[in-house]
């Protein structure tokens, strides 16, 4: 008994212990609550449709154990009298663990929401959701910096001078890293402008392909011989850019050569075949049909139609359809094709 008798920084050997044991015994038994909670709400949220559970079950998930075991030790240190110059370390480390948990929580937040949001809108607009991605980052950043801003607040640091000083350093780090943060406010353009979104096939130069994602710095692109094209977003803003998924309607020019043999009574009625074959395909809208003009060795005539959808495969479909039956049409009117022929006129010169 006398050993607990002795003392050490000014408290016995029985008050360090009891101090000690409450951090012990308090941490895990918070751990023990936040395990109880947490597995509670887990089974609430499978038997319900309800949002509020999920998250609540997913901002208890995110209570981390060093913050339990700093709240222990606070409670802990309360059953001893410390030295004056180390409570200032018990405040602060408690200060540090108590906001860093709240940032935590709030990512977790942020994150639920967006997840959420995002899984609902990708299949119906996948310019939503990528906004919403983008704008996540953005809720994180203006979350982390209030958090450490009021956390130093609470530890005593004069933050006004700070943020002057922020200030002047933003300026000096923006010069520096300009090209990195063009590309980001690039990424912002991009998902609030939204020229183009995830799933659009693109064409930028000589580069094409579908849309894969849409990041802070770059966008990557899967081309359609399988590799994947990374650009820079101040790139992609700067580039002429061909979005054929908003493209609602395909404009078709297609030409058809026929010999020069081809009587002129015949010729006029060529364009009014084509264009029964044309309107004959369900998705395909006439537009015109000429002699258009007279080739090196064809009479050539210009078609021009509209498929009313955008898919490529359709399209390919039609014009495979349409040329099948020009091609059986002339046959059955006797009508050439022409290809590429040369005609010699030989003379014979007269002998002296």
């Amino acid at each position: 008994m006398q050993f607990f008798e002795n003392r050490f920084l000014g408290n016995s050997v029985a008050d360090w212990t009891i101090a000690v044991t409450v951090w012990v015994l308090g941490s895990a038994a918070l751990r023990m609550l936040k395990g109880g909670i947490q597995h509670r709400l887990q089974a609430i949220a499978a038997r319900t449709q309800n949002e509020i559970d999920d998250l609540l079950a997913d901002v208890v998930a995110r209570t981390r154990t060093f913050f339990l075991i700093v709240v222990g030790f606070y409670l802990g240190s309360r059953f001893v009298d410390l030295p004056e110059r180390l409570n200032p370390w018990v405040h602060g480390l408690l200060v540090v663990g108590i906001f860093l948990q709240i940032a935590l929580w709030g990512n977790g937040v942020i994150a639920f929401y967006v997840s959420r949001i995002t899984r609902k809108k990708l299949a119906e607009d996948p310019a939503t959701a990528t906004t919403v991605s983008a704008l996540r980052f953005l809720g994180q950043l203006v979350l982390w910096t209030a958090v450490l801003l009021l956390a130093l607040d609470n530890l005593g640091v004069e933050i006004t001078p700070l943020l002057t000083g922020l200030g002047v350093g933003g300026i000096a780090v923006a010069l520096a890293v300009q090209n990195i943060l063009g590309d980001l406010f690039a990424s912002l353009s991009i998902v609030l402008d939204k020229p183009f979104v995830i799933g659009d096939f693109i064409i930028v130069g000589e580069h094409l392909g579908t849309v894969e994602h849409i990041g802070l710095k770059t966008t990557r692109v899967r081309s359609l011989w399988g590799e994947q094209l990374v650009f820079a977003n101040s790139d992609l803003l700067n580039s002429r850019i061909r979005n054929f998924k908003r493209m609602y309607q395909r404009r078709v020019v297609f030409a058809v050569g026929v010999v020069y043999q081809t009587p002129a009574d015949v010729l006029e009625k060529i364009p009014g075949w084509i264009r029964e074959i044309v309107q004959a395909q369900p998705l395909a809208r006439f537009d015109r049909a000429h002699l258009k003009g007279f080739g090196p060795s064809s009479l050539d005539f210009e078609v021009v139609y509209w498929v009313q959808d955008p898919d490529y495969n359709k399209y390919m479909d039609i014009q495979q359809a349409i040329n099948l039956e020009i091609i059986r049409k002339f046959a059955a009117e006797g009508v050439e094709f022409a290809y590429p022929t040369q005609t010699l006129y030989l003379h014979k010169a007269e002998v002296a």
